[in-house]
């Protein structure tokens, strides 16, 4: 087993869940996220009191599961990300002791 963690924004939420499922993982755990790019310095500090949260409203999804389920899930990902017309793809990693 290997520790699978994803990171999605909240629009992809219900495409990730269906790609779990596909993909046979069926026990997870999930948590809404606030995602950040870093931003030049002197952006950052053109803006004393933002008017609007910087974060992008994502989600993490994590698992334990086996390495065919992660196989698959990757491809599916690979597969989503080729077709997506904005730059928000959804992310992966494994990792394993």
């Amino acid at each position: 087993m290997k520790l699978l963690i994803v990171t999605v924004v909240e629009e992809f939420d219900t495409e990730i869940l269906q790609m779990f499922k596909k993909a046979h993982i069926d026990s997870y755990s999930g948590s809404d996220i606030d995602g950040y790019k870093n931003v030049a310095p002197m952006v950052r500090a053109a803006s004393w009191f933002p008017s609007e949260k910087g974060g992008v409203e994502s989600s993490l999804f994590f698992s334990f599961t086996e390495d065919e389920n992660i196989d698959q899930l990757f491809g599916l990902i690979k597969e989503f990300n080729s077709k997506m017309e904005t730059n928000n793809p959804i992310k992966a990693v494994v990792h394993s002791h």
